[in-house]
């Protein structure tokens, strides 16, 4: 595989509206991202958006550490990591329509090629998911 031809590196705030915060990092990446190499369907950049949301919201909602964001991107695809302090995977759950959650890792899943979780050195965990570009 070829290197990276552009990454960000963000950490993401526990305050504030991190979501809000990732967004417009991602939304700039991408931006950066579609003028060294245009993506190969226009919603990819939306679907990149949704899977950042997604994923930052999951390590908001379910770890109290702090968390990180990772982009990539290669030829074909955004590589896109969430770094966060606890050790369990996200796992799909079932959705629930009395609006508690549950759709957020099926997203991922249906938005992405493939994603896999890996422990982190300190006991927490990133979660790789790549998208296509």
């Amino acid at each position: 595989m070829f290197p990276p031809m552009l990454v960000l590196d963000k950490p993401v705030p526990r305050t504030g509206r991190p979501a809000t915060t990732v967004r417009g990092a991602t939304h700039d990446f991408l931006h950066h991202a579609a003028q060294v190499r245009t993506p190969s369907k226009p919603e990819y950049t939306d679907a990149i958006l949704l899977v950042v949301t997604e994923l930052v919201t999951n390590a908001i909602r379910h770890t109290t550490g702090p968390a990180a964001l990772h982009l990539e991107l290669h030829d074909d695809h955004i590589e896109i990591r969430v770094t966060d302090t606890s050790p369990t995977a996200a796992e799909p759950r079932v959705p629930q329509i009395d609006g508690s959650g549950g759709y957020g890792m099926h997203l991922v899943k249906s938005l992405t090629t493939h994603t896999r979780t890996e422990p982190t050195p300190d006991g927490g965990k990133t979660i790789y998911a790549y998208a296509p570009w």
